[in-house]
């Protein structure tokens, strides 16, 4: 029976998604146990992801406070990349900055609940896509930064939502969207506000990508609930439940739903 503390599903695009789930120092292939009973239970002890210390609780999906009041990973630019602030000499650690944003960026559209817009590292292609549960994606952009990149997608977010609906995520396969046509009108409409950043940040700063196909991805689900009851770790410590399915990183259970992410850095028992 492993027990640990737990960290987001890793996963592999195969047909379907692989993921597996770290517990401790062990990595569990969870595909293989759709169909199964499973057992979990939270122990009641949460250690931050970063720094290893006791919290009671958990900040910025798996957090102390203080190292989501230090770290920048943890910064409100992260969610809101249009509000970066590296240029200004305040980011809380520059050398995390000039690894994480001032690197090449990706705008994206997806099929998730619905048509969404999103943005993403290289290296997080086609991680990004699988944790959204996103069924199709599409690269549309490719930007020098990310503050660059949060302002292109302000320009997109006037047109087509950002957010996924996890509650229709969960419910049923989203039907299959013509994404290059969903493109081609996006572009259009948002033409003068990339008209204006290109302007701002030059040619090379803001690439359009003409060349790329579109990703479709499979998730591992063998029935979708027809009613979400979303199963909280704080409130029920111990899950038991059949395995239905997984997608993005949720784990869909006969009675009920739980998002593994939102619990990084919790200790659980884990047991098939």
């Amino acid at each position: 029976m492993p027990i640990g503390n737990i960290r987001k599903m890793q996963t592999k695009l195969d047909s379907p998604v692989q993921y597996w789930l770290p517990v401790g120092d062990e990595r569990i292939h969870i595909n293989p146990l759709l169909g199964e009973s499973i057992r979990f239970r939270y122990t009641e002890q949460i250690h931050c992801i970063h720094c290893g210390k006791k919290t009671k609780k958990s900040y910025s999906q798996g957090h102390c406070f203080i190292c989501m009041q230090k770290l920048a990973a943890c910064d409100m630019c992260i969610v809101k990349p249009e509000q970066c602030h590296f240029d200004q000499g305040t980011c809380r650690e520059p050398e995390w900055g000039l690894a994480h944003c001032m690197q090449p960026h990706f705008l994206y559209l997806a099929n998730s609940s619905a048509l969404k817009v999103g943005i993403t590292r290289a290296t997080q292609i086609p991680t990004r896509w699988i944790d959204q549960g996103a069924q199709q994606a599409l690269p549309i952009y490719q930007v020098q930064t990310r503050y660059q990149v949060g302002l292109l997608e302000v320009a997109f977010k006037n047109h087509v939502a950002d957010k996924t609906n996890w509650r229709t995520l969960l419910k049923s396969a989203a039907p299959p969207l013509d994404l290059m046509a969903e493109r081609d009108q996006l572009l259009a409409a948002c033409q003068p506000a990339i008209n204006e950043l290109v302007g701002r940040f030059g040619d090379d700063a803001i690439q359009a990508i003409d060349d790329q196909t579109v990703t479709e991805l499979t998730f591992p689900v063998l029935q979708y609930p027809s009613k979400i009851t979303s199963l909280n770790l704080d409130k029920t410590p111990e899950v038991t439940g059949v395995l239905q399915g997984i997608k993005g990183q949720y784990l869909i259970f006969d009675c009920g739903v739980i998002n593994m992410r939102k619990y990084t850095g919790y200790e659980i028992e884990f047991m098939v």
